[in-house]
């Protein structure tokens, strides 16, 4: 009888100090902290309080939509549609705040609509059978429309009595840290004891090993993989919502190919294309890495040109290194 446990490939016969160097996000950990090393070292600005400040807000928003990717990947899947749930979150948001709603009844109401891109994806992914690359193609088009519909194609600017608390929400700092890495600490913190200790979790890496073995093993793989997706969208309209309170503005434009950046950031990561592999830790390790890169770029004079063949390469090198530690397990 095939177990969870088989399933999922849990080992306990190594030795700690091998498991630790067998995790890709230990790595990954080591890549990021060499680089603010060598930045700290090669510039005047980086570590300065400002430069730090700016590095933690603009990952942040990143790294909260890279764990619900994670979980996706890490369960067999893909979501390409995050970055316009990121938008059709913000423009619910706006458009009602701006009608002269409070914030927590809008952004309630901005979650619910973002909820619903995931329970659609999850559905026709698990019970129609349909391919996540297609279903998610489809509603990254459809769900970016929504948001010009919702908006006339218009920026808002004007967010009704709550504004200031939005922009307070989503732009403003405690104890020298932006309220958004508050926020992900919290998801981050949350997302890993789920994922190591309740039965959703196991269950995620379980249908990412094996699918089939999962199905026998008497795991609801359909609606599991529904809550997975709507996990996905549920951390990107909390992004939309958190964003809009930073920029103080919102156009349809946000979020746009946010999907390319987020995935590069749960595969750094460590998170397996295949599935069945993938943390919280290394989704927020994978985001700040790229953060690190993109900031190292602009600190050295390197043109923004070139960005994404850094962070390009740095994804081809992640897989490859994944592919050659499983190769030799």
């Amino acid at each position: 009888m095939i177990t969870l446990d088989d399933i999922i490939g849990k080992s306990e016969h190594s030795s700690p100090l091998s498991r630790l160097t067998s995790v890709p996000v230990f790595w990954v950990v080591l890549a990021a902290v060499a680089a603010c090393v060598a930045l700290t070292l090669l510039t005047d600005t980086f570590a300065t309080q400002r430069n730090i400040f700016n590095v933690l807000r603009n990952f942040t928003f990143v790294a909260i939509i890279a764990i619900g990717m994670t979980v996706v990947i890490a369960s067999g899947g893909i979501d390409l549609s995050v970055g316009s749930t990121v938008v059709l979150s913000a423009m619910v948001l706006s458009v009602l705040m701006s009608g002269g709603w409070g914030f927590a009844v809008a952004a309630t109401v901005a979650l619910i609509a973002a909820l619903a891109v995931g329970a659609f994806n999850g559905i026709l992914i698990a019970y129609a059978g349909m391919p996540p690359f297609v279903v998610t193609l489809g509603t990254l088009a459809g769900a970016r429309s929504l948001a010009m519909v919702l908006s006339d194609n218009k920026m808002i600017w004007e967010f009704g009595p709550d504004h200031d608390l939005l922009l307070w929400i989503g732009g403003g700092s405690t104890l020298g840290l932006p309220h958004p890495t508050y926020v992900l600490v919290a998801l981050a913190i949350m997302t890993a004891l789920i994922l190591k200790w309740s039965r959703w979790g196991q269950y995620v890496y379980a249908i990412g090993s094996n699918e089939q073995a999962a199905t026998l093993n008497g795991i609801a793989v359909k609606r599991q993989k529904v809550t997975i997706y709507m996990f996905s969208a549920l951390t990107a309209g909390m992004t939309g919502i958190l964003m809009t309170g930073w920029l103080g503005s919102v156009t349809t434009n946000l979020g746009q190919a946010m999907e390319l950046t987020v995935i590069a950031a749960a595969v750094i990561g460590g998170a397996n294309l295949a599935g069945g592999e993938g943390t919280a830790l290394g989704a927020v390790v994978g985001a700040l890495l790229i953060e690190v890169i993109r900031n190292s770029l602009i600190l050295l004079g390197i043109s923004t040109f070139w960005q994404g063949m850094f962070i390009g390469t740095f994804i081809i090198v992640a897989v490859a290194f994944d592919r050659f530690r499983n190769s030799r397990i």
